[in-house]
């Protein structure tokens, strides 16, 4: 009897062990052991994200990036699979898992810490704003009573009605879901002006498009994860440092023509 009760303790310890370890299995920071890490970037940036039409690769200043950071986070022989994301879309499939992480020039915010987890900027920018050359329209002040091009769950909006406030005129906003529609609406003249971060709108520039010199509200952009990945966050984080340390980071900035 004292054997069948002993033998009945250990299976129960067993359960409870095997039990134990399943659960640390399903541990977000098991996704430090993947060996492909599924990515979200842009792929309508030149020079940041862009799918190349012939090779149908991704490729672009944060594609570069996010290699390195995986490859120091996850080893060399990791797998990287990206994905193309929207401003909407980005955030989102961090959080139902289907990215691991996004390289999308995603701005850091206090708002959006709340959310997700960030590394420290790998680059930083200013909300800018073009228009045709024909329109007549030198400065800020001149967009007064105008329509302008922005992308859908970007910070682009917020900080021109906060600068339009300041100066004292009036905005209208049209959202769009991608950066060619919004460049589309501007050349038909269903906008008067695309706004976003200069860097993406240098990308969209040609001989009868200007930029204006204002800028606005310092965009910094930082590798994301989503707010329960905190070790692969950390990990990440100690990527980017160490990346701005070695110059890395510089000489991918200065390879993709964005240290001007």
């Amino acid at each position: 009897m004292k054997n069948r009760k002993t033998r009945f303790s250990l299976l129960l310890a067993l359960v409870s062990l095997t039990a134990a370890l399943a659960g640390c299995g399903n541990s977000p920071d098991d996704i430090l052991n993947k060996k492909e890490v599924k990515v979200g970037v842009k792929n309508d940036i030149p020079n940041f994200g862009l799918m190349n039409v012939d090779t149908r690769e991704f490729e672009g200043f944060e594609i570069d990036v996010a290699k390195e950071v995986c490859k120091r986070v996850f080893g060399d022989d990791v797998k990287i699979k990206f994905e193309a994301v929207t401003a909407k879309t980005r955030g989102p499939l961090l959080e139902t898992g289907e990215l691991d992480m996004d390289a999308a020039t995603f701005t850091i915010t206090d708002e959006r810490k709340e959310t997700y987890n960030f590394t420290q900027p790998y680059y930083t920018d200013h909300v800018k704003l073009m228009v045709k050359n024909s329109s007549g329209i030198d400065n800020f002040k001149g967009l007064d009573g105008k329509t302008i091009g922005v992308s859908q769950s970007a910070t682009t909006e917020e900080s021109l009605k906060e600068a339009a406030e300041e100066v004292g005129i009036s905005l209208n906003f049209s959202e769009f879901s991608s950066y060619p529609e919004i460049k589309a609406a501007l050349d038909s003249g269903r906008v008067d002006c695309f706004s976003v971060d200069g860097s993406i709108l240098s990308g969209y520039l040609n001989d009868s498009m200007k930029l204006l010199p204002d800028e606005f509200s310092p965009q910094e952009y930082g590798i994301t994860m989503a707010k329960r990945n905190t070790k692969l966050a950390r990990k990440a984080d100690e990527a980017i440092s160490d990346m701005k340390e070695s110059g890395e980071l510089d000489k991918l900035t200065e390879k993709w023509g964005l240290d001007q």
